[in-house]
């Protein structure tokens, strides 16, 4: 009986290839089976070994290359039958990457699974951008939410930004002006700081910065694509000097 292979679900972080873990590395330079997202960098994929079989399963807003049940019965298949798989992801596994459905999809299949964290999306974007997700003087605690899900608009984030609060929204390029809108009505001051970081950690990040009440119109002025981060607080209102070969404001 053929030995089962075991899935990796391997952070591959905010863009930049040099941050990734050693043990990122070390299980791409060894891959033969590399199931990855659609906005993993692809500088990234060429650090898998030469002889890698590449499956992007890519999700994009109200499309699917695969369905996420699909994604975990391929990764289920493929070590049953024998093989390796290193589950490529953006970000970190956990953190709004569905890896937690992987994982359980996998030990209920029982199929050894590890996971290798990654840097986070927020946390990448955060400091490539040199936006302290805390600081002692204008922030103690932070909220991560999604802004593209079902059921937004019933969702209740009632004190999740507002003073000593740091708010990042993931996937909330296509909905910012829902979600300006429904901070605002939730109580949140329409002139809250706001910056939205594109592209993160790679050589064509942006850096764009409005009051929250404008946030919309930065969005659709500045031509926001994904993969974009919103991060709303006082931590954002900083000096641009040392970004002024990086980031860009969003001018008309």
């Amino acid at each position: 009986m053929e030995k089962t292979g075991t899935v990796y679900l391997v952070g591959a972080g905010p863009g930049d290839p040099e941050l990734l873990t050693l043990r990122a590395v070390r299980l791409l330079r060894a891959a033969r089976l590399v199931v990855h997202d659609g906005l993993v960098d692809p500088e990234i994929l060429t650090l898998a070994h030469p002889h890698a079989r590449f499956v992007s399963v890519a999700k994009r807003r109200s499309k699917h290359t695969l369905p996420q049940e699909e994604i975990n019965a391929l990764l289920v298949r493929e070590a049953l039958a024998g093989r390796d798989v290193v589950r490529l992801k953006g970000g970190d596994p956990f953190i709004f990457g569905r890896g937690g459905e992987e994982a359980e999809a996998c030990r209920a299949a029982g199929v050894p699974v590890e996971v290798v964290p990654g840097i986070s999306a927020a946390n990448g974007a955060a400091a490539a951008a040199q936006i302290p997700l805390t600081h002692r003087d204008r922030s103690s605690i932070v909220s991560f939410v999604a802004g593209q899900c079902k059921g937004l608009t019933d969702q209740d984030w009632t004190g999740l930004a507002g003073k000593g609060r740091t708010l990042v929204i993931y996937m909330g390029v296509k909905t910012a002006p829902l979600i300006a809108e429904k901070l605002m009505a939730d109580g949140l001051a329409p002139d809250v700081p706001v910056a939205v970081v594109e592209n993160a950690a790679r050589a064509d990040m942006r850096v764009l910065r409005a009051a929250l009440a404008g946030l919309p119109e930065l969005v659709k002025r500045g031509k926001v694509k994904s993969p974009a981060l919103i991060i709303i607080g006082d931590v954002t209102a900083q000096d641009d000097s040392t970004l002024a070969r990086i980031a860009t404001e969003a001018h008309a």
